[in-house]
């Protein structure tokens, strides 16, 4: 394959191969090992002759060949984790080299902003992610992977499902109705995807001095995915295949069996009628309905990428599948990805290079009827059976069936579903012009575009049917174009060094959708033209629509540092959006950031302890711009009548005046690198947001119920710490990284002072913005048994007077706590010994309240008689007479005094540590691969969620933790998931 796939190039070049093979008959060829201190050779070495661009790479033990023009060339040796070092040829053929090892990868270049810079040289907060340190967890999501990888980077999984999209938050929510989703950016282009096997390495970009050149939608953070290139050199094939099973994770939650439900619906039944309803012949049917909801799924996750390429051309291909079958039967995910990355010199001044990156997606998810297998699965009762006498499946309709939502699921798999399907294509031109050895100029471009179907069908024969047959069909097409042209400058002269870019971008978005709705389709013909009435869709966005938005931007960026100590970088970025007001669609934003090396001064010269030591500040404003579109216009609806004829009203008041939401960040940092082992990160920030985008009430004399303008305030201020150690480093190895973040928020400011109460949530000035707001639950009467919550009063004093009351009604709605964690955090373990590695890595969330509403029918004191109960905890205690202290009151027919109804006795702490991923591997012996051809590679075992600390008494406590997040309600549980795989190198 390897010899096929040069043969390729060699033909589609052939010129350029004859001008480099009279080249290389001058040349000179060296040859020789680079090897590590344990004299082990390394694999992938990049070698490159100074002032030229001849290069290669070490094979699997460390040998390389390079021919190099003259007799005394200067060799340049890198590789990741290693120092780099320069060797001078002197005449010589065999240059034989051991690397030093730098394991805090000080010298490590990573992309920020729109450049790329060493480690040492940052003046801002950044966290790099590895492609290897990424992939340990299995998921098609990138967003996924980085749970728990990077301080300060909050993600949360609202669901299980395979189809579900995790909630990403970087150092807490700034805003209230704008969006809070960070800004992707994939191959120094805003938007982009790419699949987790493609990615070379993600950057996270925290502080204003570190969005910088995204400054102007980056109040959120900006995530980087650098995908693989090909590298000059032998044409390499790998292939990674892994397959495996997952299984629910229940969590503490269990069901009541037959027995177990018989016996407790016993204590509040009324003795009189009890046998009458209950019969005891109801304990010979014992029907597990999550046992038949969930099953055993599968997960295959395969790719194969090809790369390779000479000094002019390299080239990256890669094709991935990927399978998730959900733990819910009916629901999965199945993806098709595709990448290719070519880069060729044109000459010596041009360099062009091309993307393309292609996704299918098709996904399911179960469509039993309007409460789902996962409702059903645990509100219906065990002593129901899903089954007719003759084996058929009963609809759950049917005389006797005791369960209060008549519904089998069962019943509804048998015709109904929920599919979708999506294709999405991107492709990037980028032309790369060296001015001068100073001056550069580059232009990015990107066009995007994704289309989708849904189709959500009820048979006639199903009850969510309801004897007509409906089918929803939901269309989507979205299209991208984005152009990024940069000028770059660099210049050194004695110790100074400076560097600038000058940018211009713009980009277009359009968004297209169509949703209809059919009625009377006849069974099984799921075809929209056989439907007797078309309606408006219950699925999409009414029948459909099409927007589209605009960003231009303009900046530029100065960096300088004098003899690698002292560091500066500032920026002025000016943007304008087509979603703000014709006054304030543009608008400036500018950072500054600065550090100190003190490891580099003299004083510091003979200090053996501190490899790094470096102290960083900055200082800037971002923006927001995550609204939808055209909420600046005055707007009028078509869908009215007047006297019998079509007549449209006016729907939203215009406001020329709206702009940007404006993040102002301080953050302050330490970086501290200490005998090659010992890395840490520290920074403590201060971000505000202010002129946020919120509905402003209006009076009813205008003719609207409220504009949507620039007012209020949040500030967030947090802590984040980051330790990488490299403990051991003989032939046992022992790397540990570890990372935490404290982040606090408060509302500043809001418009006249209003509170914002939505549910059972509240905005409050000098609140959490995450505050739950309703009834607080103040335990059982020992007496009676009753439910008490609290009532609040103003004393003669004016101080606060608490008593209870058992009338959820008189009690007083008060803020009892919110779901913003109090810290957040990963730690791994990596270890090797010889060919066999381990690594384990952990997460974790502290602090935050879930309000679990699955609890208002599961555990209801006898008010939902019809439907099954949850096994208590085992620290639970229910009131059976006068005197018992108890945790939760007395069971009563229909309900002890509303006692579920919503109060704080259903907030839990969401606190949970979570084993996310073991991964065992072994590398295969070169003696055996090199009889067949391969040059390297492992098989591992790896295990996903394996294990979960956490009180928590639901299925899961992790939930959103952004916006609108932090309840748990008939939640999708994740998947323990085990597979098996192997690593292929040829």
């Amino acid at each position: 394959m390897k010899i096929n796939l040069q043969k390729f190039f060699l033909a589609a070049l052939p010129l350029l191969l004859l001008l480099h093979l009279q080249a290389v008959a001058q040349d000179r060829v060296i040859s020789g090992t680079v090897s590590s201190p344990q004299g082990e050779g390394l694999p992938g070495v990049s070698i490159l002759a100074k002032g030229t661009n001849i290069g290669t790479v070490s094979d699997l033990d460390g040998n390389y060949s390079i021919s190099v023009p003259g007799a005394n060339a200067t060799l340049i040796f890198s590789y990741i984790g290693y120092e780099t070092r320069e060797l001078e040829t002197n005449n010589r053929t065999t240059v034989d080299l051991v690397l030093a090892e730098d394991s805090q990868n000080l010298q490590e270049v990573v992309v920020i902003g729109y450049t790329t810079k060493q480690v040492t040289e940052l003046s801002s907060s950044v966290n790099v992610v590895s492609g290897e340190k990424l992939r340990d967890v299995t998921s098609n999501n990138v967003a996924d992977l980085l749970q728990g990888k990077a301080p300060g980077v909050i993600v949360s999984r609202p669901s299980g499902n395979p189809n579900a999209a995790p909630n990403v938050v970087i150092r807490g929510s700034s805003s209230i109705t704008a969006g809070s989703a960070p800004l992707y950016v994939v191959d120094g282009i805003i938007g982009g995807t790419a699949n987790p096997n493609d990615v070379e390495s993600v950057t996270v970009l925290k502080d204003a001095a570190a969005t910088g050149l995204y400054g102007s939608r980056a109040a959120n953070g900006v995530i980087i995915m650098t995908t693989k290139s090909g590298k000059a050199g032998e044409t390499k094939v790998s292939m990674n295949l892994s397959s495996g099973f997952n299984t629910a994770t229940m969590g503490n939650f269990d069901v009541f069996d037959s027995q177990q439900l018989y016996d407790y619906q016993r204590t509040f039944w009324d003795p009189a009628t009890w046998d009458r309803d209950r019969p005891s012949s109801l304990l010979q049917q014992n029907t597990d309905w999550l046992g038949l909801a969930f099953r055993t799924a599968y997960t295959q996750n395969h790719s194969m990428s090809i790369s390779g390429g000479s000094e002019k051309t390299q080239v990256y291909f890669s094709g991935n599948f990927f399978n998730e079958e959900g733990t819910i039967h009916h629901s999965g995910n199945k993806v098709y990805n595709f990448r290719t990355n070519i880069s060729h010199k044109l000459n010596e001044k041009l360099k062009l290079t091309l993307r393309l990156n292609g996704r299918f997606r098709n996904t399911e998810d179960e469509a039993s009827g309007n409460y789902g297998a996962l409702v059903l699965g645990t509100r219906n009762m065990p002593w129901d059976n899903p089954y007719n006498a003759d084996g058929t499946i009963r609809m759950g309709t049917e005389e006797g069936w005791i369960g209060r939502e008549n519904d089998n699921f069962l019943h509804g798999w048998q015709y109904n579903f929920d599919r979708s399907r999506e294709a999405a294509l991107s492709g990037d031109v980028v032309l790369d012009y060296f001015i001068t050895d100073n001056l550069s100029f580059s232009t990015n471009n990107r066009v995007s575009y994704s289309n989708g179907k849904r189709e959500l069908y009820y048979d006639v024969r199903s009850k969510a049917g309801r004897g007509l047959g409906t089918l929803n069909n939901d269309f989507m097409y979205n299209t991208m174009l984005i152009t990024s042209n940069r000028l770059h400058y660099d210049k050194s002269f004695d110790n100074h060094n400076f560097s600038a870019i000058a940018v211009a971008e713009a980009e277009k978005n359009l968004t297209d959708n169509n949703s209809m709705l059919g009625q009377g389709i006849p069974a099984g013909l799921h075809v929209m033209n056989t439907a007797s009435q078309i309606l408006r869709s219950t699925t999409g966005s009414g029948p459909g629509f099409a927007t589209e938005h605009a960003f231009t931007k303009g900046l530029v960026q100065v960096d300088y540092n004098y003899d690698q100590r002292y560091f500066v970088v500032a920026s002025f970025i000016n943007e304008s959006s087509s979603r703000f007001g014709s006054n304030n669609r543009s608008a400036n934003f500018y950072t500054l950031g600065t550090s100190w090396i003190l490891s580099n001064e003299e004083f510091m010269q003979h200090n053996s302890q501190f490899d790094l030591l470096k102290v960083r500040a900055s200082f800037g404003s971002t923006g927001n711009a995550q609204i939808g579109d055209y909420q600046t216009r005055g707007l009028y609806g078509f869908s009215s009548q007047y006297n019998g004829f079509p007549a449209s009203v006016p729907t939203q008041l215009a406001n020329d005046n709206l702009t940007w939401e404006k993040a102002n960040t301080v953050n302050l940092g330490l970086d501290v690198g200490m005998f090659k082992r010992v890395f840490l990160n520290v920074d403590v920030y201060d971000k505000t947001t202010d002129a946020l985008l919120l509905n402003v009430q209006k009076p009813y004399t205008s003719g609207f119920t409220s504009v949507i303008e620039n007012v209020g305030s949040v500030r967030n201020r947090g802590l984040e710490i980051n330790l990488t150690t490299d403990n051991l480093n003989g032939e046992f190895k022992w790397e540990t990284n570890f990372n935490i973040a404290f982040n606090r928020n408060e509302v500043l400011l809001l418009d006249e002072g209003k509170d914002i109460v939505t549910g059972s949530r509240i905005i409050r000035v000098g609140e959490d913005m995450n505050s739950w707001y309703m009834r607080k639950w103040a335990g059982v009467d020992p007496d009676n048994g009753d439910p008490l919550w609290e009532v609040v009063n103003t004393g003669a004093d004016g101080e606060r007077v608490v008593s209870t009351t058992n009338q959820l009604n008189n009690a007083t709605l008060q803020i009892v706590g919110t779901f913003t964690p109090n810290f957040t955090g990963g730690f791994s373990n990596t270890f090797s010994y010889k060919a066999f590695s381990l690594n384990t890595f952990f997460n974790f969330v502290s602090g935050n309240q879930v309000y679990n509403a699955s609890r208002v029918t599961f555990d209801s004191d006898g008010a939902y008689e019809t439907a099954n109960n949850m096994v208590p905890m085992s620290d639970w205690s229910r009131w059976q007479q006068p005197g018992d202290i108890a945790t939760h009151p007395r069971a009563v027919f229909g309900g002890n005094l509303n006692s579920n109804r919503e109060s704080s006795r259903y907030l839990e702490d969401g606190s949970y540590i979570r084993l996310r991923n073991v991964r065992l591997s072994y590398r295969l012996p070169q003696s055996l691969l090199s009889r067949i051809s391969i040059s390297n590679s492992n098989v591992f075992l790896s295990g996903d969620n394996l294990w979960t600390g956490t009180r928590f008494s639901g299925m899961d406590p992790e939930t959103s933790l952004g916006p609108g997040g932090g309840i748990s309600s008939g939640r999708y549980p994740i998947s323990r998931r085990i597979l098996f795989g192997i690593n292929l190198s040829l």
